[in-house]
């Protein structure tokens, strides 16, 4: 999640251990067992954890102590290091840490801005200008605000790199420029008044996701397309169908939709992901703040955290200056006012918080919203590994403090014949259908020794003391999967799962399978005293689903306060296994942390802090680089971008993680962000030639189409993608 918007309270008051108290454990650990991982994980992790092969000057076959010069088996990552010279390496000089209202890369490369917001995606929409006055259909018919997770899909095989469809989520508005002309929004609620409709239908339209075509020309320029066979925007107006196990359940069920089949709008779009299939997925994460729910709260209101009083934005108080046909604007307002469901908006938030598929070569597809992949505060959705015959899996987070990372595991076994990933005529959705709308939603327990846990989400599993059925502890009908998905993140409380510091984006080496994810940060986590019984009115509360709101540290989250968050990584021993091995890949630190929280003795060349998005570039053979976006920027440098090989690096035995004093130069830094940035979104071209990233609410930012210019004076800032390439050609990075 953009850290603009972040909500900061606590809604797990469970007392499953929490991921730091099991950190700090199996750092303790690490002289007993080689990294915690015992003989079953070094084998899964042998292969992608060679030593080091570059340095700041392109390459040295001897980085930071990991001496490849004579041959023989490497114990820690079983390989014959006479083979390391072959390995790929990073080939750039790490950029410098900036404070700059500009995006720096490194020598050698170019930086494009190519479809900031306002952004004309069809004639309809002017261009844009620093004194335009925004209405909704302006808004409608031009790129949303404030990027965040992106994909691309192409058109066909020999133009994938140069011209494709661009998927992206739009996440929130910045009120202050949207309205700048107007010299800011006109408003809240006043006594009996609200907010102008037209206002509220401009923001609406400004949330959500652009669909866009985009192409590259002969000199390596890009540039929208206006091609309405694909551009269109996806808002939080935008009718969608509800499939899997919420849909047509009473849970569902409101004046809009009286079956319980469809809702309107997806929201606060933050990470994303892709099927197979060739469907782009968004996800549903600061959704709960554009709701409030005065009475009649049910238990899923509090732990996902609905607002009472007001929302952030007020659409709601509009409806009492316009017609509020099909309660355009009371929607947002869930507060029973009927004697049924069906005459009133109490469910509409429980229409929300889902995996959202959108088929974005088919313009008028309705988006589907997956809701046996779990409802809550979704940072993405990440395809596992897919091997024919096996199930097709995939991986999110709940982007909250002490919140919980989740996999689906589907029914319905992979066949090759359902990949349409390049044009064509297909119905991907009844493809996504079959794959997602039956399956296991599972929550992540780690455990202190390095092994991990999936534990279901059924109805009829057994909670944590063993005590009852999980329907039972919800209260709810003993086959109920609509009520277990609707109070997912009890659910997970109630088994066992582990709280964990904010898990936001994730992603897959499809070749080992290896499972990446950024736990950003934990301003929330306490010391590693005990798990102390939660006291409430005076009694003594030790029953799973209640406990206290904050959590110590442990295994996987071993630092208190924790201000710069970890990349943490597992592997499992199957397709759609129920058991994994974790280690920590990096722990983030800047100069102002101190040294005793510098625990991956990261430099110069690649503090960064609040990990946050993450992408796995797949190179063949078996290699890839592993991108890291943050999102926090500090007085050393603004928000960025670093690259790392994972075969190139492993830890000792008494290293706390993957990168260490011994292979920290093989983390560098790529990109700075401008100020008042978060660097997120990102892929590259199937070619490798051009990288895409997102600048998201920069502060004074951009200046024209080079992003590497320096802003002068004050500017109408405007979030926007970027292109970064080699000015000579070639693959990025390599």
């Amino acid at each position: 999640m953009s850290s603009e918007i972040e909500d900061h309270r606590l809604f797990n008051d469970s007392e499953n251990e929490p991921f730091s108290t099991v950190l700090e454990r199996r750092v303790s650990r690490r002289n007993i067992m080689r990294g915690g991982l015992g003989a079953a994980a070094a084998t899964m992790f042998a292969g992608f954890g060679a030593t080091g092969c570059s340095d700041d000057n392109n390459v040295d076959t001897d980085s930071g102590g990991n001496d490849s010069a004579g041959g023989g088996m490497n114990p820690d990552t079983g390989m014959d290091d006479s083979d390391l010279s072959a390995a790929m390496a990073l080939a750039f000089r790490a950029v410098a840490g900036q404070n700059g209202d500009r995006v720096s890369v490194p020598d050698g490369y170019s930086a494009q801005v190519l479809i900031p917001w306002g952004t004309p995606i069809n004639a309809s929409a002017p261009e844009f200008s620093a004194d335009l006055a925004y209405t909704p259909e302006i808004q409608a018919n031009t790129v949303g605000m404030n990027h965040d997770g992106m994909h691309n899909f192409a058109l066909a095989e020999d133009t994938a790199s140069s011209d494709f469809i661009l998927a992206l989520n739009n996440e929130y508005i910045d009120q202050s420029a949207l309205w700048a002309p107007q010299g800011g929004p006109s408003g809240r609620e006043d006594g009996e008044g609200g907010r102008p409709p037209a206002e509220v239908r401009t923001e609406i339209n400004a949330h959500g996701v652009t669909i866009m075509r985009v192409t590259r020309d002969d000199d390596g320029q890009w540039a929208p397309a206006d091609d309405t066979r694909y551009n269109r925007r996806i808002t939080s107006a935008t009718p969608c169908k509800l499939a899997g196990p919420v849909a047509g359940s009473a849970y569902a069920i409101t004046a809009y939709s009286n079956d319980g089949t469809s809702t309107r709008g997806t929201n606060n779009n933050c990470a994303n992901g892709y099927t197979p299939w060739g469907t782009y997925l968004t996800c549903e994460e600061n959704w709960p703040a554009v709701f409030r729910k005065d009475a009649g709260r049910e238990a899923d209101d509090d732990r996902l955290g609905i607002l009472t009083g007001g929302t952030r934005y007020g659409w709601e108080t509009a409806a009492k200056l316009a017609d509020d046909t099909d309660g355009e604007f009371s929607r947002f307002d869930a507060t029973p006012r009927a004697e049924t469901a069906a005459g009133d908006y109490r469910n509409e938030p429980r229409t929300f918080g889902y995996i959202v598929e959108i088929d974005p070569y088919t313009r008028e597809s309705r988006p589907v919203k997956r809701t046996a992949l779990g409802r809550f505060r979704h940072e993405g959705c990440w395809p596992g590994k897919l091997v024919a015959g096996q199930p097709v899996v995939f991986y999110t987070g709940h982007d909250s403090r002490n919140e919980y990372i989740y996999k689906f595991v589907s029914d319905t076994p992979w066949n090759p014949a359902d990949a349409h990933m390049i044009g064509g005529s297909y119905d991907r959705l009844a493809i996504g259908d079959k794959y997602m709308n039956a399956g296991t939603l599972y929550a992540a327990r780690f455990n202190a020794d390095g092994s991990g846990e999936w534990l279901p989400l059924t109805p009829d599993a057994t909670v944590a003391d063993g005590s009852q059925t999980l329907a039972s502890a919800l209260n709810l009908a003993a086959d109920d999967q609509a009520g277990v998905i609707i109070n997912t993140c009890d659910a997970a409380d109630w088994m066992g799962a582990t709280p964990m510091d904010r898990p936001e984006w994730g992603t897959v080496d499809p070749d080992s399978g290896a499972v990446y994810m950024t736990l950003t940060n934990n301003s929330d986590r306490t010391e590693d005293d005990s798990q102390a019984t939660f006291t409430e009115g005076g009694d003594a509360i030790t029953d799973n689903g209640v406990g206290y709101a904050t959590a110590p540290v442990n295994a996987a989250n071993p630092r208190a306060d924790n201000e710069n968050g970890q990349v943490i990584r597992w592997v499992e021993p199957a397709v759609g296994a129920t058991t994994f091995e974790w280690d920590i890949f990096v722990f983030g630190s800047i100069p102002q942390s101190g040294a005793d929280d510098n625990l991956s003795n990261l430099g110069a060349d690649n503090y960064f802090s609040s990990c946050d998005g993450l992408w796995y570039d797949d190179r063949g053979d078996g290699k890839g680089i592993l991108w890291i976006e943050t999102d926090s920027g500090s007085e050393y440098t603004n928000d960025q971008v670093l690259a790392v090989i994972p075969q190139n690096v492993s830890a000792g035995a008494n290293d706390p993680s993957i990168i260490n004093s011994a292979n920290q130069t093989e983390l560098k830094r790529f990109a700075v962000g401008p100020n008042g940035c978060e660097v997120t979104g990102i892929f590259a071209t199937p070619d490798k030639s051009a990288l895409f990233i997102n600048i998201q609410h920069p502060a004074n930012w951009p200046a024209g189409t080079d992003a590497t210019r320096d802003t002068q004076g004050r500017i109408r800032p405007r979030a926007s993608t970027v292109v970064i390439q080699k000015t000579d050609g070639g693959p990025v990075a390599v």
